[in-house]
């Protein structure tokens, strides 16, 4: 695998992003063009099966997205718990679902900073990121 860093970091599936969404957005264009020009039942039912399409498009993949954020939170917990000090253990519950996806890139010598830096500033995820020196990849995000 490639080294990752920030800059690189971000994951595109090519069948996701690059085909089937704008596959997507291509039938829903033609589908209200065809309500527009030629209203009828037909066309009422080929818009509203974009429409369709077009939530379980994006509900699915958010889906997959919520069970991906949950078990970084539950992979950081445990990998926290080992190499935080008490001090520090006893504030993970205070870390919000973006925070533990800002951390998890962290390496282990600089979690602890990381960590203190985004309870005390507020950080959010992007903001942990961009202050990760050693950066710690996940090549098998959704």
């Amino acid at each position: 695998m490639p080294e990752q860093t920030y800059k690189t970091h971000r994951r595109f599936d090519p069948a996701y992003h690059f085909v089937g969404f704008p596959l997507y957005l291509l039938f829903l264009v033609i589908s209200i063009a065809a309500l527009w020009r030629t209203p009828s039942p037909i066309t009422l039912g080929q818009l509203a099966l974009a429409l369709l399409l077009g939530i379980l498009f994006l509900k699915i993949r958010l889906y997959a997205l919520t069970v991906q954020d949950r078990l970084i939170r539950l992979e950081e917990t445990l990998r926290m718990e080992r190499l935080l000090p008490a001090e520090l253990k006893a504030r993970i519950p205070e870390l919000k679902r973006d925070q533990y996806v800002g951390l998890r890139f962290a390496a282990d010598a600089e979690l602890a900073d990381r960590m203190r830096e985004a309870l005390v500033e507020s950080l959010d995820g992007e903001a942990i990121k961009r202050r990760i020196q050693t950066w710690r990849g996940d090549h098998l995000r959704v």
